[in-house]
């Protein structure tokens, strides 16, 4: 069992119980338990001697007010950074970036950066004197708190500790200590939760309790995906075995095994709800969809003929849509027969249906089904987005309706808008570049 210790800390602000819908951000909401707080710890995830994690307490202080208008760029940068982690937030309203000198919060729509903390300008307090890298950047919604973990060849902070910053105060309040490397994090408002190469360890937020330590296979991309529905924890990580999923259902006590793919899992998305589960694997071609209750196989749609890798597989908040980028340089919309909200209900897209990018999506070929590979009646996408091939990009659907955020490890920003009926190409509504905002991608 995994051991705790406690040192004396300041306060620990507790995540509200809404997101911010304030797109200022950093904001808590003025529901937030004023009463709640906890200590700052220090994990390890291998045993020590003579130690009853049970037994350790901290000091008890007030939750601090945080401010609503901080100073958004205290420690501006003007060199170009470069670029280390990208991910969107839980609502895909925001992203975070991390980079060689610190981390960057933007707004998706409107595109603007929203603050910066430039580590590096600051020095001294990190590893290396003050490196400023920053490989992992996650953030809680539009919450003040954040988990950093150091990265690149100057990290701000140890590449085996997440480090829970709260940017009222402009600093670190916490962090986890393991023995190797951390490859991901992932935020609820009531749980952290910690990948490691081939160990997963889920917290309580407020005090930082160990709750659950899973086993996986070798997981170095940190894959892991939670719900963020409150009162039902729906956790998706690798199982022990190639291809393997495993999902924990914490309200119900329930684990369920799916074996999604023969080959190892490369990617994976789950609903906001942890109803629908995306897969797909090392060989890129195929896309299915899960019910995460039962494990049953729902839809499976081709993105391609070709071998690829897949960066990001994203829901629409109604799991309506599919999207699917690749190294292939194209990212894909596809259309979903279920919904989220009751898992194996078929949509009212039928062999009638007015929809011909729907209808369309099926293979012309369907008349001699059964006769050639399975491959000619596969499920296409309805709409494209073509990028430069070889560069990497994640994908999210926007809050507009039919339209898409795209985000490149070369710093490129695309909104897209897609024609539900019609499919085809996507129609580009603006691109910038985020790390030289002046300056769009043509």
């Amino acid at each position: 069992m995994a051991t705790l210790s406690a040192f004396s800390s300041p306060p620990w602000p507790n995540p509200s119980s809404n997101p911010d819908p304030n797109p200022n951000f950093l904001s808590q909401d003025d529901d937030t338990d004023q009463n709640s707080s906890s200590p700052m710890f220090s994990h390890s995830d291998e045993p020590h001697e003579d130690t009853d994690e049970d037994s350790l307490t901290g000091p008890q202080n007030p939750i601090p007010t945080p401010d609503p208008h901080p100073n958004p760029n205290p420690n501006f940068s003007s060199s170009v950074p470069s670029l280390l982690h990208i991910c969107f937030n839980q609502d895909h309203g925001c992203f975070a970036v991390g980079t060689n000198q610190g981390f960057r919060i933007y707004n998706c729509d409107p595109f603007r950066e929203i603050f910066r903390r430039d580590f590096f300008d600051l020095g001294g307090g990190g590893v290396s004197g003050g490196g400023g890298g920053i490989g992992v950047v996650e953030m809680l919604f539009r919450c003040n708190i954040l988990a950093l973990v150091g990265g690149g060849t100057e990290p701000q902070y140890p590449l085996n500790k997440v480090m829970i910053w709260d940017d009222h105060q402009s600093r670190c309040i916490g962090e986890l200590s393991f023995r190797s490397e951390v490859r991901a994090v992932r935020l609820r408002r009531d749980r952290i939760i910690v990948v490691l190469e081939q160990k997963i360890f889920v917290y309580n937020f407020a005090d930082l309790k160990l709750l659950h330590q899973i086993e996986t296979i070798a997981n170095p991309k940190g894959l892991c995906a939670v719900s963020q529905v409150a009162g039902s924890l729906v956790l998706v990580c690798p199982g022990l075995q190639k291809g393997q999923i495993r999902v924990e259902h914490y309200a119900s006590k329930r684990t369920k095994f799916i074996m999604a793919h023969d080959s190892r899992i490369a990617c994976f998305a789950l609903t906001m709800d942890g109803q629908l589960l995306a897969t797909a694997s090392t060989k890129g071609t195929l896309v299915r969809v899960f019910n995460t209750v039962d494990g049953t196989l729902l839809q499976e749609v081709r993105r391609g003929a070709d071998r690829a890798e897949i960066y990001s597989l994203a829901f629409s908040s109604t799991a309506q849509w599919l999207a699917v980028s690749s190294d292939k340089g194209t990212v894909h919309v596809f259309s979903l027969k279920v919904n989220s909200g009751s898992p194996g209900t078929e949509k009212s897209h039928t062999a009638s249906d007015p929809n011909p990018a729907v209808s369309s999506s099926n293979s012309s070929l369907s008349f001699i089904r059964g006769v050639l590979p399975k491959y000619f009646n596969s499920e296409w996408s309805v709409a494209q987005f073509r990028l430069l091939e070889g560069s990497q990009y994640i994908v999210a659907f926007g809050h507009q309706k039919n339209t898409v955020v795209i985000l490149g490890m070369d710093g490129s920003f695309y909104r897209c808008q897609f024609d539900p009926v019609n499919g085809g190409e996507m129609t580009q509504l603006e691109c910038h570049n985020f790390l030289k905002p002046e300056e769009a991608f043509q």
